[in-house]
Parts: C-alpha cells; sequence; structure tokens
C-alpha cells in the first residue's frame, strides 16, 4: 500500500487517533491513577466509617458510608460498560466528573468522621 497518499478526513494532516475502542498509553495512565486514588479514598472513608470516633459505629456514619458506595456501584458500571465499548468515548468526561464528585463526598465524610469542625 505504498502507491496510496495518506488520507487527511479533512483534518488538514494524516488522521493518527485511535479507532474506537482503543485507548494511548496516557489515557490508560490517567485512568489508573484517577481510579486508583478513588479507589484509596473510598477504602479510607468506609473504614473510618466503621472506626472514628469510637466503636461501636455511629449509624450515621455507616449511613453515610453505604450511600457513597452506592454511587460508586453506578461509576462502577459505568466503567465496565465503556471498558467492553458499550459507550461512546464522550462518556469518559462524564465517568471523571461521577468520580470527582465521589472524591468530594469521600472527603466530605472523612471531615464528618473526624469532627475536624470542632
Amino acid at each position: 500500500m505504498e502507491g496510496f497518499p495518506a488520507r487527511g478526513y479533512g483534518t488538514g494532516g494524516a488522521d493518527n487517533r485511535p479507532l474506537f475502542g482503543e485507548t494511548s498509553a496516557r489515557d490508560r495512565i490517567i485512568n489508573l491513577v484517577v481510579g486508583g486514588l478513588t479507589t484509596l479514598l473510598l477504602v479510607v472513608t468506609l473504614i473510618s466509617a466503621f472506626v472514628f470516633p469510637q466503636l461501636p459505629p455511629k449509624p450515621v456514619n455507616v449511613f453515610f458510608a453505604f450511600c457513597i458506595s452506592l454511587c460508586c456501584i453506578s461509576a462502577g458500571i459505568l466503567i465496565y460498560w465503556y471498558r467492553q465499548g458499550d459507550l461512546e468515548p464522550k462518556f469518559r468526561n462524564l465517568i471523571y466528573y461521577i468520580l470527582f464528585s465521589i472524591v468530594m463526598l469521600c472527603i466530605c465524610a472523612n471531615l464528618y468522621f473526624h469532627e475536624v469542625d470542632k
């Protein structure tokens, strides 16, 4: 196929974007870092809900952690569908937004559990 010129598809140059379902190394690293930090913060929040400020845990702390876990289930389903190729790449921004919301909920929960306001 040496005799055929590279097509630009109206982009002004060769179109070397990944095809649908393929991700670049940079995207994979970003996904792993964001997912890892969110998971770490979620685990810390769940442990804090049951341990702090004393044992036995306060029911409101457990309920707060349960609600955050429910949010994580929906994010996990979206991530699973995205990795399977069932979602378009534009949903990646929605997944990042949901993970950011979960991180903010975890920070609020940890501040509440550790009674930072007092």
